[in-house]
Formats: structure tokens, sequence, C-alpha cells
């Protein structure tokens, strides 16, 4: 085990000096004692990877057999499983422990292994010290997977491998092994995910905003902010940031970084970067001066959406993706499920589900896309996060406010200290559905924007989000 840590130290010291190009280096895994952390995704993934490699992998989650879908299988492949408890017991036979996000970093195993000398990492960083490849990495509070689905469409129809991985749902250890040098990663990169990363540095990088989010994991907006900078806190003179102008956190990321900066701008033209002046995206770069694209050629709407627009083409543009091919891609580019989705139209009724807004700052971005008098569903997992900025927009604009899971009466209670009082709190997801169909008429809207998690009544904020499409389109029957 210490010569496993005394390679892995090292490769972090080269790393922290000399940013990375197409890599080629490899961790020897093979023999070496590894303890993965979480049976989700990412967690699955690494262990299969870390068992291609020849590592003695056990995979740890704290649900029992039984409620694992086909534990035997793993097994077969030589996959030791530790189910039902804490690690606690096993920790410091391991050389080393990865990290699925979803697992608290405070917890008193890895604290243990940490004072022990075992290195602990994540996922991302696991799948990272095996990519042969440029990396394109996007964070932020929102617009994250609009902006990372973009950017792989973008980058595929020049590079057709390109990976699009990470928090967008796909694991960056299952992709891994089948990229080459000549590939291309694009990696949606959450707060968790950087929480154990100490090597990741990106070729490119991007931070699209910040705002309240994940405090009850993070506890402070510094700690949560630090996470964040962590995306592009090891990159070189080399590489490429692309931060938001319009964002005074991400503004002032400028002065931490020893990336190329290339800005955005919602709000104002930039003398470098790229910006929104009237109806067009026009960008300033490298000698180039010129018009990008209307906002009237583009399928999605809203001053957020520009702003994923201009991040997605400063990454393609450092990248030296072909003008044309940007522009052909933007225009053909119609968002994401979840994302102030379209579902129907029934009895005059306009329904959107945008289960993805998960936080206060994606909820007022969706309550202000609308156009019409809204019927809003709001609530769930609490993150510990102030509502007020979200609930006094409400005047004049949200008709019914109906609430559920346990933030409820918070945001009930913020919503009235506002003056706002057309609210109703239910039970049940499928009762706040039908409510709306009661309390919209015709030439209103409903919108789901929960401005919360959906942990507690939903696996994800996708089952949420398709049981509102089905139960939505069920009122067309």
């Amino acid at each position: 085990m210490i010569f496993f840590t005394i390679i892995l130290l090292g490769v972090l010291v080269f790393l922290r000096f000399k940013a990375p190009r197409k890599r080629e280096f490899k961790l020897e895994y093979k023999d070496k004692r590894v303890l993965v952390c979480g049976m989700a995704k990412s967690g699955v993934s690494a262990a299969k990877l870390l068992n291609t490699l020849g590592a003695r992998v056990t995979l740890q989650d704290m649900k029992k057999r039984e409620e694992i879908k086909e534990p035997q299988r793993l097994e077969k492949e030589g996959i030791s499983l530790f189910l039902g408890t804490n690690p606690d017991d096993i920790v410091l036979e391991q050389d080393l422990v990865v990290l699925s996000p979803g697992i608290p970093c405070d917890l008193p195993f890895i604290l243990k292994a940490e004072a022990a000398g075992i290195p602990v990492i994540s996922e991302v960083e696991l799948a990272y010290t095996l990519t042969p490849c440029f990396v394109t990495a996007i964070t932020g509070t929102n617009g994250k997977t609009t902006t990372t689905t973009l950017v792989g469409q973008i980058m595929q129809a020049v590079k057709p491998n390109t990976a699009v991985v990470g928090n967008i749902g796909v694991s960056y250890s299952g992709e891994v092994s089948r990229l080459t040098k000549d590939d291309w990663v694009v990696a949606e990169i959450s707060s968790f995910q950087m929480e154990k990363a100490k090597i990741f540095s990106p070729h490119i990088s991007a931070v699209l905003n910040i705002s309240p989010d994940h405090l009850n994991r993070h506890k402070t907006m510094e700690n949560y902010i630090a996470m964040k900078e962590r995306v592009f806190v090891n990159q070189g003179a080399d590489d490429f940031c692309i931060l938001n102008y319009s964002d005074e956190v991400c503004r002032k990321m400028a002065d931490k970084t020893k990336a190329r900066v290339f800005f955005f701008s919602s709000k104002e033209p930039l003398t470098e970067g790229i910006y929104l002046v009237g109806d067009m995206i026009h960008f300033s770069w490298d000698g180039m001066d010129e018009d990008l694209i209307s906002i009237h050629d583009l399928q999605i709407l809203g001053i957020h959406n520009y702003e994923n627009v201009m991040a997605a083409a400063a990454i393609a543009i450092v990248a030296k993706v072909p003008l044309d091919t940007i522009r052909q891609v933007l225009r053909k580019f119609s968002g994401v499920e979840h994302r102030i989705e379209y579902v129907a139209t029934v009895d005059g009724v306009d329904y959107y589900n945008d289960s993805k807004g998960t936080n206060t700052d994606a909820s007022i971005r969706a309550v202000l896309a609308m156009k019409k008098p809204i019927v809003l569903i709001g609530g769930g997992y609490d993150k510990g996060v102030s509502f007020d900025e979200w609930t006094k927009l409400f005047q004049g604009r949200v008709k019914h406010l109906i609430l559920i899971g346990v933030t409820a009466q918070q945001i009930k209670e913020s919503a009235e200290k506002f003056g706002f009082t057309d609210i109703s709190i239910c039970q049940t997801f499928a009762e706040a559905v039908n409510l709306c169909r009661g309390k919209a008429a015709e030439g209103d809207c409903v919108l789901l924007s929960p401005a919360c998690a959906s942990w507690g009544m939903f696996d994800n904020f996708e089952q949420r989000g398709d049981m509102f499409k089905e139960q939505v389109r069920g009122f067309k029957r």
C-alpha cells in the first residue's frame, strides 16, 4: 500500500505543476485492493473498470443484499460485495477508496482511511487518470446539462466518438475504456464530484453561474464555491476557462485561474469574449470579430438559455470547431428533457415539465420564462436554502401555488411574507397534479418547477418529471 500511495502522490505532484495534454499515463491498479463506495451508476461502473484493470475490488453500499438487483452477476465477475453497513471494519485493509458522488465525505470510515494515509478519490478522478484525450468540464449551479448536451453535440459533429459523461447521467468510468488519444470527453461536473478531486485538470473548463445550492452538504457558500473552482484550479496557461461575466462570483474567478479566460455575457458587450447584443450573439476572439447567430434562429428560449448557448459556443471556438459546424448544431438544438419542457396543451392550458429545476435560481428562470398566468407545483427535499428570491416573484405571475414535500410549509411561509396567499399543500404528487387541472383555466399554464431536489419522494428528478408527463398526457384521454 505504501508503494501505491507513493506512486499516486508522484502523479499528483507531476500533474499539479504540469497541466495535462493528450495524456497516456495510467496508474497501476493491478492487484491493488480498492474499495468502491456506492452502487449507483458511477459506483458500479467504477468497480467494473477497476476489475478489468486487475484490481481486487470490493463494492460497498448501505442497501441490503435483497435490495440489490442481481448481485450475483457482479460477484461472478470477481467483484466482492459489502452490503448493509458502512465499511468501517474493512477500510484499513484497502490501498485505495473510490467514492460515488452521493457519498458524504465526512463519514467516519472516510476520515479513518485518510488518517491512515489511504488515498480517497472521487469516481470522476478515477476515470480522469485513465483518460487519454482532451477533457472539457462544465460546472455551475444551473444550465450544466443543457450546456453539456449542446457541447457534446457540437463535438460529436467533428469527433463522433466524443464521450458525454458525468452528472448528466452517464458514468465517466463506464465510457473511458473506449476512448483513444484522438477523442474528446465532455463532462458535466457537480460540486459533489469535485470534493475528492485533487488532480482533475480539463483542457477546457466552464463555470456557468453560481447561486446558493446544496448548502445542507457544503454548509457554507464559500465551501460550495470552492468546490466549483476545483474544476479549473489545476489548469495551466495552455488551457482555457469559460466564465460568466454577468455573474459577479464567476467574474472574480478569472483572478484564480492560470488558464486563458474566455468570458460570455448576456448583459454587456465585451472587448474579448462572446456576448448578446440586441438579438444577436456576437464574439471577438483571436482576431475574429463577427456575429455568430441570431437568437431567432435558436429553438430554445430565455436569457438563461442564451447564456448556455454562448458558453457552449465559447468552448467550441477555443476547441477550434469550424464556425459553420457550431451554427448548424445551434440551429438544430431543441433543449433537454425536464428543463422547461413543453408536455401538452389540455383544455387550453399549457403544461411544462421543469423537474430539473432543483434549486431556487433554476426555478426563478423557469417562472420568468412563462408568458401566461402560472399554476405552479413546488417543494421537495430540503437543501438548506432560502426560498425568498423565488417567492417574491409570484405576485402578478403565479395564479396558484401547489406545494409538496418536506419544504412545503417553509415555502408557504416565504410566499406569505411577500403577500402571496393563493396556496395549497398536497400530500402526494398525483394529488398536486390533479389539483393543477382544477386551478388552471384556458389561457393559463401549469409549471412543475419545484426549486427543490426530488429525494425522499422520488428516486431522482427524472422520475418526478416522467410521472408528471405521464399524468398530464393521461388528461387528454
